[in-house]
Formats: structure tokens, sequence, C-alpha cells
């Protein structure tokens, strides 16, 4: 073989080396770019650290027969505050200025007059659309407006229309199944109430009435 055969071979395995290394740094920064792979991240406390979220799972199950009772009762007691608050509301409102009144008028003759006259506003703005509450409504309605006024039904009765009428409608609302006296206590039996309650605010941007406005 002559040497110039033999430069020529040698020239073309070098080139073939360097080809080969050529394409062996491409793998690798091939390799490199490809094995980067973007990503969410938060930071927290001054660490980068990255995050995804999740797909929702939702979950369905069957109501047991006691879980649909506790369901259809809660929402007749919702249904039930929804619609008499506002009247309580209102209600509460007149009493209470009533109350405030009473208290700098001392002559019975003239408290007379002026319970009457009050007694006929009330009947005015409330005879229509309390006779179309049912009987559940109506014994939720004196708990709210004893929530608003401080005082059960008995007792509001009993301080403007006298004992023998209190002691008549008490007598009544038994028959109904229900009690004037009952108490509202929002921290214990009427919790419940007391929760619907403050969503019916929210939702209608009521106004809270302090303890000491209700007395």
């Amino acid at each position: 073989m002559c040497l110039t055969a033999y430069i020529k071979r040698l020239a073309c395995r070098v080139m073939l080396i360097g080809f080969c290394i050529m394409i062996s740094m491409s793998a690798k920064c091939q390799y490199k770019i490809t094995d980067t792979l973007p990503m969410q991240a938060i930071v927290y406390n001054g660490d980068t650290i990255p995050f995804s979220t999740l797909n929702y799972v939702y979950v369905h199950c069957t109501l047991t027969a006691a879980q649909k009772a506790a369901a259809a009762k809660y929402n007749r007691l919702r249904n039930a505050v929804y619609v008499t608050y506002p009247y309580a509301r209102k209600a509460g409102a007149v009493l209470n200025d009533i109350n405030a009144k009473l208290a700098n008028i001392t002559e019975k003759p003239k408290r007379k007059s002026y319970i009457n006259t009050r007694e006929k506003e009330l009947k005015k703005e409330f005879t229509t659309p309390l006779t179309n509450l049912s009987i559940y409504q109506g014994k939720v309605l004196m708990k709210l407006i004893n929530r608003e006024t401080g005082n059960n039904c008995y007792e509001i009765i009993k301080e403007y229309q006298g004992g023998l009428s209190a002691r008549l409608y008490q007598t009544v609302a038994f028959f109904f199944n229900s009690n004037l006296k009952q108490p509202y206590n929002p921290q214990n039996e009427d919790l419940v109430i007391e929760r619907i309650v403050q969503e019916v605010q929210r939702m209608y941007g009521y106004k809270e009435i302090s303890s000491v406005q209700r007395l």
C-alpha cells in the first residue's frame, strides 16, 4: 500500500470519528432539552415549590330514610324562618316602640288609649298576612317575636290586653299544639333557628338589633 492511500484512509477514519463525536454531542444536547419539563410553582416563605391542581373527584351516594327525614325537617324549618322573620322583625320593632313609649306614660287611661291605638296598627299591618300562615309557621313566628323583643307572646298579650286575654290565647294555642310561653334559646334548642336567621340577615341585609334595643 502506498503512502498516499494510507493517508487518505487515515483521514477518512479521523473524519468518521469526528462525525460520530458531533452526533454524540448533538444527542446529549437534545437529551438535555427534552429532559426539562415546565411546571407550575409557588413561592412559600421564600422557597419556590412546585405544585399542581388535582382534578375534581365527585362522590355520589344515596341518602338513608333517616337522612331524608332530617333534610325534610330542616328544609321545613328554614322555609318557615324565611317566611316569618320579616313579620317578626316588623312586629318586634312596633312592640319595642310601644314598650319605650309606655315607659313614659303612667296614667292608666292614657296607657289604655295608647295601647288601643297601637293595637289597631298591629291588626291592620299583620292580620291578613298572618292568617295565611300554617300552624307550624305560627310557632316559629312566636319564637322569632321572642327573639326580637326579649319577651314571649304570653307576656306581650298580658301586658297589652290583660291576664284574661293572655290565658284565653294560651288555651287556644294549646289546642293547636303550641305554646305562647315558649322561650327562645339561641345557644341550645333554638340554635338551628338562630343560624337560619343569621343567613336571612346576610341574604337581605338586615341589621341585628342589640339586646339593649330589644328591652
